[in-house]
């Protein structure tokens, strides 16, 4: 009876945890193409950065990864945690950001003279809003703007780039170190694609202040002393420009570095229909390929023909236009479905129930891949014993695409199941003669009765023996 006790809190823990954890999320990527060939392959598309991070923004599940882990500078999307540092000491509070001013010292200008820093033009001791710092960083890649924010925000330069990693640290950014508030120097100032992902994702999602400013192609600053009339912006984000050939019309900013150290980068996310996604690239090429120098040579008037090639943008202009083409939710689970069955043990009228899914699973898939491919493995937890109640997790359901793990999804009763006292009490008294302790205390009597039978037949051949010497 203690083992059938300690069985069954056994049980009801392993039931509490798996209940808590109700569903994995996927980590499966995908590798997006251009149709097929000849031979019904996928043929990849043609990207050109070094790492990509793609994620449904919805959801945050990745998509695309191509070597996302890997450490590279991120040039002037440093800023975006700089700015990420204005927006939460102010909680987004739009109306705060355009009344507070602050302004910079020459030690916000210092590192930055004689080096081609881009800049806002903002003078030292100029009074500007946070609000306009945020543009300038956003439009502008303005590094004079970041220093200014760095030195109003913490007591030194350095000093704000511990706070800016200590930000890092808080949104798991393990892969990220920022050495400087700008990212115009690269020593010691690196971050992956899906660190950055996660800061953009973080920064969209809680801010709508934010949307309005990274996804416009002209900003005006308000005016000052210093511009009377202000300062006029235009971004050269040329993926929300309507004046460029690189313009996508469901892109939303985020921003963008060009810089030769640290080659094309861009953080951008796009909706349409619904669908949400974000990607940011890091070190696409600064210089045009050979293959490009020739289109250019064929086709002048092309954005080949031109000196840059934005082949940051490019990247995403054809993963958006591959995700919003070929990516449709599917359905994979249906939670009214009922999966299998589990014996149930010491159950009155039932030796079983039926389990359904917790819940149902939709996932983003390509259209071009079989969903056939995709494996059910189904896990029904051993000894279950009754009581069993309805919604109880007796097993799981793991979706596997070619060994990849898409989800895990627990199990449940459909129905309730009382326990039975009579089979219950049968059973235990069966099991018990069943068991080895029965078998030792079998052992024990027959023995002892052994003895006894031995210890009486010798008491009767000695009283034999005394009477046959009497007479």
């Amino acid at each position: 009876m203690k083992f059938l006790k300690r069985l069954c809190l056994a049980v009801a823990a392993v039931l509490t945890v798996t209940a808590a954890l109700p569903f994995a999320a996927s980590a499966l990527t995908f590798t997006p193409s251009n149709g097929k060939d000849d031979n019904d392959n996928p043929v990849p598309i043609l990207l050109y950065s070094k790492s990509i991070y793609m994620i449904d923004l919805s959801t945050g599940a990745p998509l695309v990864d191509i070597n996302s882990t890997e450490k590279l500078s991120p040039g002037y999307l440093t800023q975006l945690m700089t700015c990420c540092m204005i927006l939460d000491k102010f909680g987004g509070n739009e109306k705060q950001l355009k009344n507070t001013y602050v302004y910079g010292t020459s030690e916000a200008y210092d590192e930055l003279y004689d080096t081609g820093a881009p800049t806002a033009d903002i003078r030292p001791y100029e009074e500007v809003s946070y609000y306009d710092l945020i543009v300038s960083m956003v439009i502008a890649s303005s590094c004079e703007a970041a220093n200014i924010t760095a030195m109003n925000l913490a007591d030194s330069l350095f000093d704000f780039s511990l706070k800016m990693n200590d930000k890092a640290a808080e949104l798991g950014m393990t892969d990220t170190k920022f050495s400087s508030a700008h990212g115009f120097f690269t020593l010691q100032n690196y971050s992956t694609a899906k660190d950055m992902a996660k800061l953009c994702k973080y920064i969209v999602d809680k801010y709508p202040v934010f949307h309005d400013i990274c996804s416009k192609e002209y900003m005006q600053l308000e005016a000052t002393e210093e511009h009377p009339e202000g300062t006029n912006l235009y971004t050269n984000n040329y993926i929300v420009s309507t004046y460029s050939d690189y313009y996508y019309a469901a892109a939303e900013g985020i921003k963008i570095s060009n810089r030769e150290d640290s080659g094309r980068c861009l953080a951008s996310y796009a909706e349409t229909d619904g669908s949400k996604y974000l990607i940011v690239s890091l070190g696409a090429p600064i210089e045009k390929t050979p293959a490009d120098m020739l289109k250019g040579e064929q086709d002048p008037d092309s954005i080949y023909g031109s000196d840059n090639v934005y082949y940051n943008i490019l990247d995403h202009i054809s993963l958006y236009r591959w995700a919003f083409n070929s990516l449709t939710a599917t359905d994979f689970i249906n939670p009214n479905s009922e999966v299998t069955e589990a014996p149930v043990e010491f159950g009155e009228g039932a030796d079983y129930v039926n389990l359904k899914p917790a819940k149902g699973y939709t996932a983003l898939w390509p259209v071009d891949l079989k969903t056939d491919d995709v494996e059910k493995k189904v896990t029904v937890f051993e000894n279950i014993i009754a009581p069993v109640e309805k919604g109880d997790v007796l097993g799981k359901m793991v979706l596997e695409y070619h060994g990849e793990q898409l989800a895990s999804i627990d199990l449940v009763a459909t129905s309730s199941v009382k326990r039975s006292k009579s089979s219950s009490t049968i059973k235990i008294m069966l099991s018990f003669f069943r068991s080895q302790e029965f078998k030792w205390a079998l052992f024990i009597i027959i023995m002892m009765f052994s003895v006894y039978g031995i210890a009486y037949f010798m008491y009767l051949q000695l009283k034999y023996l005394k009477i046959n010497k009497k007479e």
